[in-house]
Parts: structure tokens; sequence; C-alpha cells
């Protein structure tokens, strides 16, 4: 009699807690993978579809775009899936998740204000790609600098004048740029 009990109170056990836990990591792991490959599938279809009509634009362009804004939105998805399959984790352990998200929030406003910098490079990288203000390889007038763009990242653009002295450029400073490589519309 004692034996069924304790493998009873066992099974109770095991599709308790542990069960659930396992549910939602293989669930999220699932969205993670799913979702990833449709955001990629996604920008592999941006990249490589006409979107202006007229002559062709440089294709390296639109798909460098593409890669970087897929980048940002899995790294947008996995963020989010993991967060919420961790809060689920914690609440079935018995966290009392309300004053965890309550101090989530006060963080948030506090790194939120320490980090509105950092943020904004960020904000105007994803613009500055999105609207195809310029891309590696375009001569540029930006700042004080002008010269040859080498790489575009969402915090930070760099361009090579023409002395050879690379610039590192927050985009987030960046208020006004010349593009002397962009075709005529």
């Amino acid at each position: 009699m004692k034996l069924n009990e304790n493998l009873q109170s066992a099974f109770d056990w095991f599709t308790g807690a542990p069960l659930n836990i396992t549910v939602i990591s293989l669930l999220a792991l699932s969205i993670q993978i799913i979702g990833g490959r449709a955001i990629t599938r996604a920008m592999l279809r941006i990249a490589n579809a006409d979107l202006i009509p007229g002559p062709k634009r440089a294709g390296g362009r639109q798909k460098e775009r593409a890669k970087t804004t897929g980048t940002v939105l899995k790294s947008t998805l996995n963020g989010t899936v993991w967060l919420i399959a961790i809060f689920m984790i914690l609440s079935e352990f018995g966290f009392n998740l309300g004053p965890l998200i309550a101090s989530a929030g006060v963080l948030g406003v506090a790194l939120g204000l320490g980090a509105q910098t950092l943020v904004r490079d960020i904000l105007s990288g994803i613009f500055m790609l999105v609207e195809d203000q310029y891309g590696v390889g375009d001569q540029v007038n930006v700042l004080d600098v002008v010269g040859v763009v080498e790489t575009v990242g969402l915090r930070i653009t760099t361009v090579r004048d023409n002395e050879g002295t690379i610039w590192y450029l927050r985009n987030g400073e960046i208020l006004k740029i010349g593009n002397k490589s962009q075709p005529k519309n």
C-alpha cells in the first residue's frame, strides 16, 4: 500500500511543475525556431523582390537592409518569447510575479533614462536602413566628414575619409547627411 502511495505522489509531482516547465520550454523553443524561419523567409523575399519600379537599384543594398532588419526582428522575437517563458516558469515554481513585474517596470524606467542615447542611436539606425538613406560604398557628406561609407550598423556608421581615416559616427547624432551616390528617382 505504501509503495502505491509513493508512486502516486511521485507521478503527481512529475505531472505537475516539471512537466509544465518542459512544455513551456519546448513551446518557447518551437516558437523561436518557427518564428525565426518565417522571418528569414520573409526577409529573403524582400531581399530578392523588385520593390521599386523602374531601373534596378543596387541589389546588394536591399539584401543588406533585409538582413539587418531580419536580425533585429529575430532578436526581438527571441527576447520576448524567452522573457515570457521565464516568467511562466517562475510562476510554476510558485513565485509571486506581481512584485517582480513591478520592479522590472521601475528598472525599465531607470534603464530607459540611462540608455536614451543608445536607444536613439539604434532607432535612428533602423530608420536609416529602412529609408535607404545611404549604404555601404556611398560617397557621403555627414557632420564634418566627407568620405565613403564602409559599414552601416544599427548603432554606428563608419565612414573612411579621403585621407584614409575611419570615422565612427553614432546614428543618433547624424541629423543631416548628403549622399552623392544615390541615383535620382
